[in-house]
């Protein structure tokens, strides 16, 4: 049965794309504090694989307002991966807003998507070299 209305978009993979403005600083971030090398390179560009799923780095101009979640992990025990990458240098932001803080760098979520068959999240916050937001996070059932 085509569940997806004969949409190619619906059958193509998601691939997140993080700009940098200094692609050998974003190299040693990720293999230094998150333990990644990439999986493959092109000029201008590092690929990186994770649970089945990838990501690029890309030498831009530009730079991301770090406003905004930009990419995230999902795993299965949020403290341990903050523990380790704190370890590894890794800082976490603080947020403290009316009905949302994190506490040691961890904030309580209510509420998750019904398809992941949880309650809320658990989730943590850093910025790469870069400056570009990006999440962890561990469904709490």
């Amino acid at each position: 049965m085509d569940t997806d209305g004969g949409n190619p978009l619906a059958r193509g993979r998601v691939a997140t794309r993080l700009p940098a403005q200094d692609l050998d600083r974003a190299r040693r971030f990720y293999s230094e504090k998150l333990g990644l090398e990439p999986v493959d390179e092109r000029p201008g560009g590092l690929l990186y694989r994770c649970g089945g799923t990838e990501f690029a780095v890309f030498r831009s101009a530009g730079a991301s307002p770090g406003t905004f979640t930009q990419m995230g992990w999902q795993v299965d025990d949020v403290e341990a991966v903050v523990s380790e990458l704190r370890r590894r240098g890794v800082v976490f932001e603080v947020v403290d807003l009316p009905g949302f803080r994190t506490e040691d760098g961890i904030a309580e979520i209510e509420g998750n998507y019904p398809s992941k068959g949880a309650r809320g999240e658990r989730a943590a916050w850093f910025r790469d070299s870069e400056g570009n937001l990006l999440g962890i996070g561990e469904p709490v059932t």
